[in-house]
């Protein structure tokens, strides 16, 4: 089978090195012979275009990306937003990195489409003359946001993608878009001045996706920047990771709510807690560390009492991600890319600006029968 010329081995190199990937390593995940893979290193012919293909996807990267000549620097081929990011958290793994900035492509697709249909590029607009402080900008930005009666993680999801943010999800399946399942990581932002992002990762509890989500949001209104958080982050109370916690949880649980909860119906085993706060909880949609976490903030519940809590839930068995029922496998772009960006995809494909092929593509490869099936569930509107 013939061999491509012209690899480029320093970009395949610089990419390794960049992914802290050895070959054998990229050998056996790109499922490209080691051998291969060394000729190329040593500038001699290796790659077949199919097996040229597999590297170039797996790094994420286009086929003429290693076909270019000459050198490039790690600066120029990462956006700003991923280096801040990558700075923050200099551990992250491989496949967290890649999912990041899987995630970039796929914001720059949804501002590509809206170009195409002749959209004007938007610019990101936060609430007028928002606060620094977490407290007062929680009040504005819940008004902003038209909070009201949203319970779930699809009405809070909504009310924050009308207001020009894209809000993806991971899904619960081994695959490309999936948070590695021991990694740390549970949702990061990438603040843009259109069209910011939050990613938040799937997880048993909806109410801790709400929360994260509310904690990105956080970090692009107070700090106009981007950030990464693992569940460390989201129980800090140090600098601007304490921001975003209070932030989050002044916008979920407003002070009119909170003085609703009385103090001396406390139960003294922290195991009823959960029983305690479910009224509140329920109509919240929130989990019950979250109250505790607000009742802590303004001193109404002791910080003995607070870890006594935490200590006990960290005992309980951990619920697991679920996969769900693949038989609905074209509801799945909606879960998660968002209503946004789907009928964005479907707009163009109806418009013709793409084809059924490419809006596949850009809906998680999703069959072209799923496509239909899709665009179905949109036409019941």
């Amino acid at each position: 089978m013939e061999r491509i010329e012209n690899v480029n081995p320093s970009r395949l190199k610089l990419c390794c090195k960049e992914l802290g990937i050895t070959l054998d390593a990229l050998a056996q995940e790109a499922s490209v012979p080691l051998e291969n893979i060394q000729k190329v290193i040593e500038g001699t012919p290796g790659f077949t275009f199919l097996q040229l293909r597999k590297i170039a996807n797996y790094f994420g990267r286009g086929v003429l990306f290693f076909l270019e000549t000459g050198d490039i620097e790690i600066e120029q081929i990462h956006s700003s937003q991923f280096r801040t990011i990558n700075n923050q958290k200099t551990t992250l793994s491989p496949r967290l990195r890649q999912l990041i900035e899987r995630v970039e492509r796929q914001r720059q697709t949804y501002l590509d489409l809206r170009e195409e249909l002749g959209e004007p590029l938007v610019t990101f607009t936060p609430p007028a003359n928002i606060s620094r402080r977490p407290a007062p900008a929680a009040k504005s930005t819940r008004a902003w946001l038209g909070l009201a009666k949203e319970r779930t993680f699809t009405g809070y999801r909504e009310a924050v993608e009308r207001q020009g943010i894209l809000v993806f999800r991971s899904n619960g399946y081994n695959g490309k878009w999936q948070v590695p399942k021991d990694d740390n990581v549970c949702g990061f932002s990438l603040y843009h001045k259109s069209w910011p992002l939050i990613f938040i990762r799937k997880e048993a509890s909806e109410s801790r996706q709400i929360f994260t989500m509310m904690h990105e949001l956080g970090h692009l209104l107070l700090h106009k920047d981007s950030f990464v958080d693992d569940h460390d982050d989201l129980n800090s109370y140090a600098g601007k990771e304490r921001d975003a916690n209070e932030f989050a949880g002044q916008l979920l649980i407003p002070d009119p709510i909170l003085a609703k909860i009385v103090d001396t119906q406390r139960p003294a085993d922290v195991a009823e807690f959960d029983n305690w706060l479910k009224p509140y909880t329920s109509k919240l949609g929130l989990s019950p560390q979250a109250l505790l976490v607000r009742l802590l903030r303004v001193e109404r519940l002791p910080q003995p009492v607070y870890k006594a809590y935490v200590d006990w839930k960290k005992q309980l068995p951990k619920a697991h991600e679920s996969g769900g029922n693949r038989s609905y496998r074209y509801r799945e772009p909606k879960h998660l890319f968002g209503d946004k960006f789907v009928r964005t995809v479907l707009e163009s494909l109806q418009t013709r600006n793409i084809s059924l092929a490419k809006a596949s593509t850009y809906l998680d490869n999703i069959t072209i029968a799923d496509v239909h099936k899709l665009e179905g569930t949109y036409a019941e509107f």
